[in-house]
C-alpha cells in the first residue's frame, strides 16, 4: 500500500468528524436538522474521499475520477465554509449576525469556487530571465512540474500541456519537469502519457515524490513510450546546458554525493530537483540553476501564508549572491483538490540570457 494510501485511510474517520461539527453548525445557521442525519452526511462524505483510491489503484475509470473530483471540490469547499463559520463566530460576539448576513457569506462560497476551479484548469505561460556570465549563447527552456496526472486531472491535463508546449516549441529548446508528473491517486499505464511524443522538442523528466506511490516503474515505462527522456540521478548533455536529475528521496531511495565532480566546465550545470531544498549546498557545489517546483506555491488562499511559512522559497525566481539562480514553478495541476486562488497553473519560459 502507498503512502498517499495510507495517509488518506488515516485522515479519513477525522475528516468525518470534521464534516460532522461542520455540517451541524452550517445547519444550525438554517434552523437546524437531527444529528442522525448530519452524521449519515459526513460518512457519506468519508465514503466519496475514500472508495475511489481503491479502485483507480487498479484502473482508472471515468465515474471513480469523476467522484474524486467532486471530493476534491468539496474538501475545498468545506475549508472556505470553515473559514465562513469563524467570521460568523467572531461577528457575532460584537453585533447581531441576521439571516442575510449568513446567506452572503455562505453563499460567498460557491461563488468563490467557480473562480477557483475556473483558474486551476486555466494553463498559462510565464516567463522569467535569468542572466549567466559563463553562457556562451542565449537559450530558452520551457519548465513545469506537478502535473500531477491521476484521479482529479488525467488524461486531459496531458493533453493541455502538450498542445501548450507545441504553441512555444518554436520559441524553446527543451522542456524540463521538475517531478509529480503523476499523481499516485490512479494507476499510470503504459499509453498515459504517449501525447508527448507530439512535442517537437526534447522533453526532460526527474521523479519527485508523488511519482513513486503507484510504483515509479510505472511512471518510467510511459515516460519512455511517449519519447521522455529519464533523468533519475543521471545528468546529460544538452547544447550549453549540462543538466542532472536529482530524484526525490525518501525511505531508502539512495541519493548520490553532490559535489563538484558532477559540475562540467564549460556548461551551464542545471539541476533539476523536485524540492526548493538544499539550494545553498547546491550553489556551493557549482551548479548554476536549481529547478524545483512541489510547492505549488501553496495552490489556494489560505493555504498560500501558510506555505510562505514552511518553506523559505515558496514560489518564484531567486539569486543568491554568488550569482546562482532557484526557480520554484507553482506546477501546473492540483494536489487533491482542482482549485486555485492566487496562484498560476503555467509552464515558465526560462530565458537564460549572457550577462
Amino acid at each position: 500500500m502507498s503512502f498517499r494510501s495510507r495517509r488518506v485511510i488515516f485522515i479519513t474517520p477525522f475528516y468525518m468528524l470534521f464534516e460532522f461539527f461542520l455540517l451541524k453548525y452550517l445547519f444550525l445557521l438554517l434552523g437546524g436538522i437531527n444529528d442522525v442525519y448530519v452524521a449519515v452526511m459526513a460518512v457519506f462524505i468519508g465514503s466519496l474521499h475514500l472508495v475511489p483510491m481503491f479502485f483507480e489503484a487498479k484502473k482508472s475509470r471515468r465515474i471513480t475520477r469523476f467522484i474524486s473530483a467532486v471530493d476534491g471540490v468539496w474538501m475545498w469547499a468545506s475549508l472556505m465554509f470553515l473559514i465562513d463559520v469563524l467570521v460568523l463566530y467572531l461577528l457575532g460576539n460584537f453585533i447581531h449576525v441576521s439571516a442575510e448576513i449568513n446567506a452572503i457569506l455562505l453563499a460567498i462560497v460557491p461563488i468563490l469556487g467557480v473562480y477557483n476551479y475556473y483558474k486551476a484548469h486555466k494553463l498559462v505561460v510565464n516567463e522569467k530571465t535569468l542572466t549567466l556570465p559563463n553562457l556562451p549563447r542565449d537559450i530558452n527552456i520551457v519548465q513545469f512540474s506537478d502535473v500531477h496526472f491521476g484521479s482529479v486531472r488525467h488524461k486531459s491535463i496531458i493533453r493541455q500541456v502538450v498542445d501548450k508546449l507545441k504553441e512555444i516549441e518554436d520559441t524553446c529548446e527543451i522542456a524540463i519537469i521538475s517531478g509529480d508528473l503523476a499523481d499516485g491517486s490512479s494507476v499510470v499505464e503504459e499509453d498515459d502519457f504517449l501525447a508527448f511524443k507530439e512535442v517537437g522538442i526534447p522533453v526532460v523528466f526527474t521523479p519527485g515524490n508523488h511519482d513513486f506511490y503507484m510504483g515509479i516503474e510505472n511512471v518510467f515505462n510511459a515516460c519512455r513510450k511517449a519519447g521522455i527522456i529519464i533523468l533519475d540521478n543521471e545528468s546529460m548533455e544538452f547544447e550549453c546546458l549540462n543538466i542532472f536529475g536529482l530524484r526525490f528521496s525518501f525511505d531508502d531511495r539512495s541519493v548520490p554525493k553532490i559535489d563538484e565532480s558532477l559540475i562540467k566546465p564549460g556548461f551551464v550545470n542545471i539541476i533539476n530537483y523536485h524540492v526548493p531544498y538544499y539550494w545553498e549546498e547546491f550553489s556551493s557545489a557549482g551548479f548554476d540553476i536549481q529547478l524545483s517546483g512541489h510547492t505549488h506555491g501553496g495552490q489556494f488562499y489560505p493555504a498560500v501564508n501558510f506555505t510562505d511559512m514552511l518553506f523559505k522559497y515558496n514560489m518564484g525566481l531567486f539569486k543568491n549572491n554568488l550569482g546562482k539562480y532557484l526557480h520554484v514553478t507553482t506546477g501546473v495541476g492540483s494536489m487533491d483538490t482542482p482549485m486555485r486562488w492566487g496562484t498560476d497553473s503555467e509552464l515558465v519560459v526560462l530565458k537564460l540570457r549572457k550577462e
